[in-house]
């Protein structure tokens, strides 16, 4: 009997799931079998998120000579993937109407229940089988967090330790980012998912927030009996790799820090205002440092930018950074001094990222680290968008993405942007494993 979930159908074809109860960035072995040679099927794959969203993908295969078919290994013949792909069904799903409340999950990290159904060519039930993918890895502990003035969570392995510990902090979106701390924190780590404005308990904008908030974090992850002092990592996405990067060069004892679609210059902040145009003209500082407030790159915002506004088009954000690449006096106004960065630095870039320059800002810095003697490794991947942060094989058909008053182009595809997902988080982990567990 295979260790997957599986449903049979009043017909000899079995859907098969493995392994049975995976982590979400776990690929997924599905097979069919049991039907005719060089069959035309239909495969469908449906979940709902725990904010009550449904996802749908639908693609056509051919079974093999033996009436097995493999995703992993099989072409499609329709759908909105045209390579064999294992998880080509998941990452491909889109949204499918509004989001119902009442199938709202407000447990903390609920598995993702995915269904998996075959038909055949002409609309016939064949088989059906569902697995859960668990977001809170069973031998992981959840740990709120609000203490010293701390808003974040605590995730590590239930038993053993002492771990390596990783602040996880998010972007221009704000909040928390528990998932990814908590699927890190099964690969043995102590990781403090931490929310440093855009909700309770911290401010509601980016702006003015001290880097001395997250010393106090850092200290938090050090005190803990079960908490490697002597090897703490940094991670971030988009505007989180900005202050990756920025707490490397603040605090040197760091031992490895992770930009991805980062910035390596301090980049204007971000007012809680309602509107974009309101938000961009606002030249706030984001960060402060012993009181006062850092230097940063202001926003300058093109006529194309506007005209986007005015016509009610998806916005590229990038267009408010790419004029002051050509500024050479801001650039170094605002760099941050990565040259003072004692540990591992990794950079992680999308060559088609349209919510900023995210590869040349974060080339203004590994050219600063290479001009002082220090190696850092950099993962680009240039046909990928903004989206490529985070753990993989979830939709990534969302290109166009909600803002303040406008709705944002990210950039890559669905599938560029899948790839990179799974390329970046294997980087990822690979990167603190070299340099966080020596």
């Amino acid at each position: 009997m295979p260790d997957g979930l599986t449903h049979r159908s009043p017909t000899s074809a079995r859907l098969t799931i493995e392994p049975s109860q995976p982590l979400v960035d776990t690929p997924l072995d599905i097979r069919l079998t049991g039907c005719g040679p060089a069959e035309d099927v239909v495969v469908h794959c449906r979940t709902v998120d725990q904010y009550g969203q449904r996802w749908q993908a639908t693609a056509g295969f051919r079974t093999g000579e033996d009436g097995g078919l493999s995703l992993a290994e099989a072409t499609p013949t329709t759908g909105p993937y045209d390579e064999p792909d294992p998880m080509g069904l998941v990452w491909s799903m889109e949204a499918v109407g509004k989001p119902d409340k009442s199938l709202r999950d407000r447990r903390p990290l609920p598995p993702s229940s995915l269904e998996v159904t075959a038909e055949t060519g002409d609309g016939r039930p064949l088989a059906t089988a569902t697995v859960d993918r668990l977001r809170l890895p069973p031998d992981v502990q959840r740990i709120p967090v609000r203490s010293n003035g701390l808003v974040g969570t605590l995730f590590w392995p239930q038993e053993g330790g002492p771990y390596p510990g990783v602040l996880l902090i998010g972007g221009a979106e704000g909040g928390l980012h528990e998932l990814d701390a908590a699927l890190l924190a099964a690969r043995g780590y102590a990781v403090l998912a931490l929310a440093y404005f855009g909700m309770r308990g911290v401010p509601a904008g980016l702006v003015n927030i001290p880097l001395e908030y997250f010393a106090t974090a850092i200290s938090f992850l050090r005190d803990r009996r079960r908490v490697r002092g002597d090897r703490i990592g940094v991670v971030g996405g988009s505007r989180g790799g900005e202050a990756a990067l920025l707490l490397a060069a603040t605090y040197p004892d760091i031992t490895a820090a992770v930009s991805l679609v980062g910035c390596g210059v301090i980049t204007q902040g971000i007012s809680p205002k309602q509107h974009l145009l309101d938000i961009l003209s606002d030249q706030v500082p984001a960060w402060t440092y012993r009181g006062k407030p850092l230097p940063f790159l202001p926003n300058r915002i093109p006529a194309e930018l506007t005209d986007q506004v005015a016509a009610k088009e998806p916005v590229e954000l990038g267009l408010a950074f790419s004029p002051s690449l050509t500024d050479l006096d801001a650039l170094a106004a605002a760099a941050i001094p990565v040259e003072r960065i004692r540990g591992a630095v990794l950079a992680i870039t999308a060559g088609d990222d349209l919510m900023w320059p995210c590869t040349e800002l974060s080339e203004l810095a590994l050219h600063r680290l290479t001009a002082a003697g220090h190696s850092a490794a950099h993962v680009h991947f240039p046909d990928a968008g903004h989206l490529i942060a985070g753990p993989p094989y979830g939709p990534t058909t969302e290109i166009v993405t909600a803002g303040p008053g406008v709705k944002f182009r990210t950039g890559g595809s669905a599938k560029a942007n899948a790839a990179a997902r799974v390329g970046a988080w294997h980087a990822l982990i690979e990167f603190f494993d070299e340099h966080l567990r020596s």
